[in-house]
């Protein structure tokens, strides 16, 4: 029985952080800093997720791992498309791996 407790009060509070934006603000966001901090949350939400796992998934190839956050931040620095960073990590992880490995 708690566990359909838990999960409807995990509802309640989930759609109440969705739902209480879009009906308490009602004009535009004029205040720069507002709308420059509300720009750059899912950025630091994707990389605070994303950043401890790259480091734990690799505790064998430790090395690979900052290679492959090495190479990701200098294409992302430059403006490259999510695609390419990707890639190229993941070709970099790859091929730092396989010389780990001789």
């Amino acid at each position: 029985m708690n566990v359909y407790l838990y999960i409807l009060v995990m509802a309640v509070v989930t759609y109440l952080i969705r739902m209480l934006p879009l009906t308490l603000i009602r004009r535009r966001i004029e205040n720069r800093f507002v709308k420059s901090f509300l720009y750059y949350v899912p950025y630091a939400c994707l990389m605070a997720m994303t950043f401890p796992a790259v480091f734990y998934a690799a505790e064998e190839h430790f090395v690979a791992a900052v290679a492959g956050v090495v190479v990701a931040m200098l294409l992302a620095l430059r403006g490259k498309g999510l695609m390419t960073v990707a890639v190229a990590a993941s070709v970099t992880v790859f091929a730092v791996s396989l010389i780990q490995g001789l």
